[in-house]
């Protein structure tokens, strides 16, 4: 799996005009889904997002998790995190997982997160075409990725 994190003052996702999700302060997490993913990477990268200590404590210093903070979180599936653009001027998407199982694991890490304690999830919807808008904190944006495929900041 592979997610971009953005701590956010608010965020909002709309589907045909309609506001599907939306929340206050937290992360906006875009979430990419693999062929090679399952259940247990979505709920360790739900431990990892709610616990990735990226918010300030009274000095100023990245100390205080979405969880001691009582942040909310936006995920939005993102199938294009997984393109690869290596070869010519159209990415390929082949490295992104089939759409049932995206969808399913996608599914598995909101139910994590609200597990854990997340104090509010709202999500995209899923294969939509959705607006994403958001008032970022920072900025402050972090890359994760459940599998060790040197892309982004591993979280094994």
């Amino acid at each position: 799996m592979r997610a971009v994190v953005q701590r956010v003052h608010s965020a909002q996702v709309t589907v045909e005009g309609a506001v599907v999700g939306a929340i206050g302060p937290g992360l906006l997490i875009f979430l990419g889904v693999g062929p090679a993913d399952d259940p247990a990477a979505a709920e360790h990268l739900a431990q990892r997002l709610a616990r990735l200590r990226i918010f300030a404590d009274p000095q100023g210093r990245f100390n205080r998790s979405l969880l001691e903070v009582g942040g909310a979180a936006c995920v939005v599936s993102q199938f294009t995190l997984f393109a690869d653009a290596r070869r010519g001027h159209r990415p390929s998407f082949h490295g992104a997982a089939p759409a049932p199982m995206a969808e399913a694991l996608c599914a598995t890490l909101v139910a994590a997160l609200r597990r854990l304690g997340v104090a509010e999830v709202a999500t995209g919807r899923f294969g939509a075409r959705m607006t994403v808008a958001a008032e970022g904190d920072g900025p402050v944006t972090i890359v994760i990725s459940t599998a060790d495929d040197g892309w982004a900041t591993d979280c094994g």
